[in-house]
């Protein structure tokens, strides 16, 4: 074929391809057609590409829902379903949107039947325990034993003076009370305390305050804890007159009965009260006694005047409420140049001072006047009373401890005090029960008072731990402790433990001075000891087995 005929053929199937466009776009021309033909694939391979990653999308989407539904199931149960027990693992959960079964049988448990009273549970747990093993027992306290003697500073958790080796539940616990003792206001950080309303309903109905006034109960329960010997609990305190201190030698102190105010005097002719509270013991006031160096001053038992005398022939008194001096004497019909010794009847109705020639001046304490003498052979060192004033015990340059009956005015026992040549001092348990007499030779003896009366001459016990005069004793308000003290003798003071009549090892300590003590006190509760000595400084201590002051 030549190239003429080739190019009729093809402009003939060019022209038909057109007529065939004509007439169904009307309009267009052949590139064009071709033009659009291309754009319709791309455009349909485009749209099979984004359909096909809508359906992995959607797939993989579809898989990680149901991978989060079967771990929410696995965490949590199934949300659609009520719990069945007793079925595969695999098992079918009931479709969504319908409901399940009201009720079901577990028979996860056997063909045995399912306990229905307590017993049978406790019966089925038993069995159960029995064969399992547990995995730790909390029994290591009670086996753990401790060794409370060994160990200085635990000594003081013992009860019994023998008891050496405890538990250790018990350990624990006697710690937890011996830091209760020693921190008695930590109260108001138990947060599991539950403090009662009061209100009038309540005070009404359970009784409340009411109650509290209407009887004679002691408020706070007096400890009943044994002290026990060999080593005491005690730590030193700011000292008593710290903001005043006397610029001579102390000659008395004493605590008011209600445990918070103290007197010291001496011989710079001041009268010095403190409140102790252990912390800073402020100064309350102080008296100038312009004639009078005061050697002995001393509260009334109920607590309404201070007694002062020196050597002189009169003496003074204080009275604290009016918060007046009154002198008083000389006495009448006495010649007596210094009433620098006495002592008060427990009841504040008698002063007994030391007179002259074995006389002894008894004075009564509302008129201040002299109302009897009593006489003894030999000279009066010293004076104690006893019975809650109806006896006084007296003692002397003859050696012997005279027992008076002041109702009656006369002697009604004698005795030779063994080993004593001068009584120097005289001292009687609260409740009269026992009595000590120190001597010259620094030698103190204590008694049985019936035992004595009864004709029993034997001391229960001689203390022979100081060697020089025995210028004061004093028995704390439960007899437990009795302490003497020797002013010529430096630190010449001791504690001794009267149940078993020893000596505390402990007291004073080498860390403390007591110089030269001259004066000792107990508070009404033997919460604190006082002792003022030659520096004009009277020392302040607790004890920590008394709760109360």
């Amino acid at each position: 074929m030549s190239l003429i005929s080739q190019n009729a053929v093809q402009k003939r199937r060019l022209e038909k391809a057109g007529a065939d466009d004509d007439s169904d776009e009307g309009t267009g021309s052949p590139v064009a057609a071709l033009e659009d033909a291309e754009v319709g694939k791309k455009a349909r391979s485009h749209h099979d590409r984004k359909r096909k990653k809508d359906k992995e999308l959607k797939a993989r989407l579809s898989q990680e829902a149901e991978e989060m539904k079967q771990l929410e199931d696995s965490l949590f149960g199934a949300i659609y379903a009520l719990p069945q027990f007793g079925t595969e693992v695999g098992a079918p959960l009931p479709a969504r949107g319908q409901d399940g079964p009201l009720f079901f049988m577990d028979r996860s448990a056997g063909d045995d039947d399912l306990p229905v009273y307590e017993e049978d549970l406790a019966s089925n747990n038993e069995m159960v325990d029995k064969g399992r093993k547990p995995a730790w027992v909390d029994d290591e306290e009670d086996r753990t034993e401790v060794d409370i003697v060994k160990v200085a500073r635990l000594r003081k958790l013992r009860k019994e003076a023998d008891e050496r080796v405890i538990s250790g539940r018990e350990y624990e616990a006697r710690l937890r009370g011996q830091h209760t003792k020693l921190n008695p206001f930590t109260g108001w950080a138990d947060m599991d305390r539950k403090v009662p309303l009061l209100d009038a309903e309540s005070d009404e109905e359970e009784g409340g305050v009411d109650n509290t006034l209407r009887n004679n109960d002691e408020l706070v329960v007096k400890g009943t804890a044994k002290l026990l010997p060999g080593m005491l609990d005690f730590s030193r305190l700011v000292n008593a007159n710290a903001q005043d201190p006397s610029s001579g030698p102390i000659n008395s102190v004493q605590f008011h009965r209600n445990g918070q105010l103290m007197l010291v005097a001496g011989l710079d002719k001041h009268l010095r009260f403190f409140q102790i509270d252990g912390k800073r013991n402020p100064k309350i006031q102080s008296i100038f006694i312009d004639d009078c160096p005061v050697h002995k001053a001393s509260f009334l038992p109920d607590g309404s005047e201070v007694i002062l005398s020196g050597r002189r022939k009169f003496f003074y008194s204080f009275d604290l409420v009016k918060a007046a001096v009154s002198k008083i004497g000389p006495l009448t019909g006495r010649e007596e140049k210094s009433l620098e010794s006495f002592e008060i009847s427990p009841d504040s109705k008698t002063i007994a001072f030391v007179g002259n020639e074995g006389y002894i001046l008894l004075v009564s304490t509302k008129t201040k006047q002299l109302i009897g003498t009593l006489k003894m052979n030999g000279n009066v060192r010293s004076l104690a009373f006893a019975d809650g004033g109806n006896q006084l015990l007296s003692s002397g340059g003859d050696g012997h401890v005279y027992h008076w009956d002041l109702r009656t005015r006369k002697c009604m026992h004698k005795a030779t005090d063994e080993g004593s040549l001068t009584g120097l001092s005289l001292c009687t348990s609260p409740d009269s029960s026992y009595f000590a007499t120190g001597s010259s030779s620094g030698i103190v003896n204590v008694y049985k008072r019936d035992e004595f009366l009864g004709g029993k001459r034997k001391p229960l016990k001689t203390i022979e731990n100081l060697t020089t005069d025995i210028g004061q004793m004093k028995f704390n308000h439960d007899a437990q402790i009795l302490a003497i003290c020797s002013g010529k003798e430096r630190n010449g003071m001791r504690l001794v433990h009267i149940p078993s009549f020893t000596v505390y090892q402990n007291w004073p300590g080498p860390r403390f001075s007591l110089q030269y003590p001259r004066c000792l006190d107990f508070s009404p509760g033997s919460g604190f000891l006082s002792v003022g000595h030659a520096g004009g400084k009277v020392l302040l201590y607790k004890l920590h087995h008394y709760q109360n002051a």
